[in-house]
């Protein structure tokens, strides 16, 4: 028996030192790997399967535009770093944004409860008497993700509230305010309380109170009102069309803009540019300063860098499994760390 013991004990270290092995093997770029270029990087990007890459970098006394592959595989037309490209759940910021500055003008309070903002979902979402709007903003309301529930009959874009009965009726994920869990049920909702308190869109509020005073001349709420034929095409692993003319109009999903626009957004949500020092300082409480974005054949990420100073905006126009996010985390970690020696530098 202690010869046998020994024997799988044996076994049990050799498959360890397999593992470990074949682990280093597969990770040895990045352990080992220092990035040199900005530009280098998103060109060895390619060879991660993306069909083209943008990525956009505003640092003091810097503004700098990249790009590499393809805008569009089957004319072999190449990416541009000034396309415009469906920025997914990005779009989250711009609503939170706008729930910050109501809120700072009395329109709407944090502490407001579900039921009193949209009182039909009383009884078809659970806690709703409870969930107020800022544990909807924070993600800590415990609504399920309307997402990952299957389709119903009767959704209709023409009325998002529609996409709202796929989770009516079942288990909460947790009470409120006990845990955090991105939903995109909650900014669906909240893009509805908006509209309501407003007596019109959002969309509208958006533009009137965020893209226009930042002179955000290539953003859009929405694909249709946007030249489609200056958005990039989008690709799924596995799946053959070209993705760039599927629409997804619902809130918190739903906007186009081009790199620099949504740099230029999130260095004035940061820098005190875009809101008074009450909305700064209800928004601080309740939302991020970065976001990622993912719709099928677009993956989006933007995010600021204090100790450099430096936001950056990275476009893939591929998108694919969990597996395939990865890759894109990886390639925006070598990019920033490329950004950062290259800052070191000057």
């Amino acid at each position: 028996m202690k010869n046998r013991l020994r024997l799988l004990n044996s076994d049990s270290l050799i498959a360890c030192l397999m593992f470990v092995l074949i682990l280093l093997g597969s990770c040895s770029k990045d352990v080992i790997y220092f990035p040199d270029s900005v530009q280098g990087e998103v060109d060895k990007a390619i060879v991660n399967g993306f069909d083209g890459i943008i990525v956009y970098v505003n640092a003091p006394g810097r503004t700098s535009f990249y790009s590499a592959g393809f805008d569009n595989r089957e004319k072999q037309t190449l990416a541009d770093a000034h396309s415009l490209f469906k920025i997914a759940s990005i779009s989250k910021l711009y609503i939170a944004a706008s729930a910050a500055k109501l809120v700072a003008n009395n329109q709407l309070s944090l502490d407001a409860k579900l039921t009193d903002l949209l009182p039909e979902v009383e009884g078809k979402i659970e806690n709703a008497n409870e969930i107020s709007l800022e544990m909807m903003l924070q993600h800590r309301s415990g609504i399920i993700d309307y997402s990952d529930e299957p389709e119903i009959e009767g959704e209709t874009f023409d009325e998002h509230m529609s996409f709202m009965a796929r989770v009516y009726d079942k288990e909460a994920s947790f009470k409120p305010n006990k845990k955090h869990s991105y939903s995109n049920s909650n900014y669906l909702l909240i893009a509805e309380i908006i509209d309501r308190t407003l007596g019109y869109s959002h969309h509208d509020y958006i533009q009137a109170k965020i893209l226009d005073p930042l002179d955000l001349i290539n953003t859009y709420n929405v694909y249709q009102d946007s030249d489609t034929t200056r958005v990039m095409s989008g690709y799924l692993i596995g799946w053959d069309p070209n993705l760039r003319s599927w629409d997804f109009p619902l809130p918190g999903g739903n906007m186009v803009a081009t790199a620099e626009d949504v740099g230029t957004f999130l260095r004035a949500l940061i820098d005190g540019t875009l809101f008074t020092d009450k909305e700064q300082e209800i928004y601080t409480s309740v939302y991020e300063y970065e976001h990622t974005g993912w719709l099928p054949g677009y993956c989006s990420i933007a995010r600021y860098h204090s100790d450099i100073d430096a936001v950056v905006v990275q476009f893939v126009n591929t998108s694919g499994t969990e597996s395939f996010w990865l890759d894109i985390e990886r390639v925006y970690n070598r990019i920033v760390m490329a950004l950062e020696k290259e800052e070191s530098k000057s």
